[in-house]
């Protein structure tokens, strides 16, 4: 019963995050006291998704390293750079929305990304690779290349951002790889299995929860809200091109080039807008709220892209050496 509430919640994940933007702006009076659950529900989902690596997938990328360390540069160098660029372009005199701007695209990448890249048949190992590095990374590159951009345009509290990563990410899934690694597959498969639905919808409730602290912005629905939202919006294209564009130049098989374009184009978005509200002034959680409204859906999108270039193309591979 749980196996078929998970394949439906996954059917729904383009849909669910969306809507809970939605009920978090709408009813953020309620919802909006529930804010300290965000950080125990986070460190429930990471767990969750550490369950589905284990220490052997991390040696075996270590010796085949290329495409995860250019997955990283493009992760927390190359987005973050054009975050930057267009922000500080676009908006010169609001240095909290080009902070906004460049949290959204320098967070690690999405563990959703291992859903879709399973569904149109990417590397697996190479996802699990990317999201555990990342993951085990983050506390240390999030802050480093945000204050690198941001400079001392905008007041960040470092080490609480780096301590914050490490309790909601990466304690929690070097726990999950423990019991993958050292407990029976039936065991790991079956937790994995029972929290899986409660995971998504954890999603759910942790998108709603932070769209609640930033309601009043979004209840100002103006011209610079819609900019903002489509700035987002190319910006997150833009990434998965970019991750199509390394899986090209690197000439590697569609397998890893779909993961590439995943593991670049999403990000753990409930994370950036964990930071933003917790450790930044309200405006800087817009860009990051707006990127939660098109995650799913952008992924859904680019997914229907690779079916019908695997349909038009004569070939078995659709990007070939």
């Amino acid at each position: 019963m749980l196996n078929k509430i998970n394949l439906l919640l996954q059917k729904l994940m383009p849909v669910i995050t969306p809507a809970s933007v939605v009920i978090g702006i709408i009813f953020y009076k309620s919802l909006d006291d529930y804010t300290f659950l965000v950080p125990w529900i986070f460190a429930v989902m990471t767990f969750t998704g550490g369950l589905r690596s284990n220490f052997h997938d991390l040696k075996n990328m270590i010796l085949h390293p290329l495409p995860l360390i250019v997955s990283l540069i493009s992760l927390h160098f190359i987005m973050p750079l054009v975050a930057f660029g267009t922000g500080s372009f676009l908006f010169p005199d609001d240095p909290y929305f080009i902070t906004g701007l460049i949290l959204a695209f320098v967070v690690p990448t999405g563990i959703t990304s291992l859903l879709w890249v399973s569904v149109y048949k990417g590397n697996i190992v190479l996802t699990l690779s990317i999201i555990l590095v990342d993951t085990l990374l983050s506390p240390i590159l999030v802050p480093v290349v945000l204050k690198w951009f941001v400079g001392s345009t905008v007041e960040m509290n470092v080490v609480a951002i780096m301590k914050g990563l490490l309790w909601m990410i990466v304690i929690p899934s070097l726990f999950g790889m423990f019991i993958n690694q050292f407990t029976k597959k039936e065991i790991t498969e079956k937790l994995s299995t029972m929290l899986s639905p409660f995971s998504k919808l954890g999603i759910g409730a942790v998108v709603a929860i932070n769209s609640s602290s930033i309601a009043p912005y979004f209840k100002g629905f103006d011209a610079q809200l819609i900019k903002i939202m489509a700035v987002v919006f190319v910006l997150s294209l833009m990434a998965y091109a970019i991750g199509w564009i390394c899986g090209l130049l690197l000439k590697q098989d569609q397998s890893t080039t779909i993961s590439l374009m995943y593991n670049n184009g999403m990000r753990n978005i409930s994370t950036g807008a964990v930071i933003a509200i917790a450790y930044f002034p309200g405006p800087v959680a817009i860009p990051v709220i707006a990127g939660i409204l098109f995650q799913q859906i952008l992924a859904s999108m680019i997914g229907s892209i690779i079916e019908k270039m695997q349909q038009l193309s004569k070939k078995p591979q659709v990007f070939s050496r």
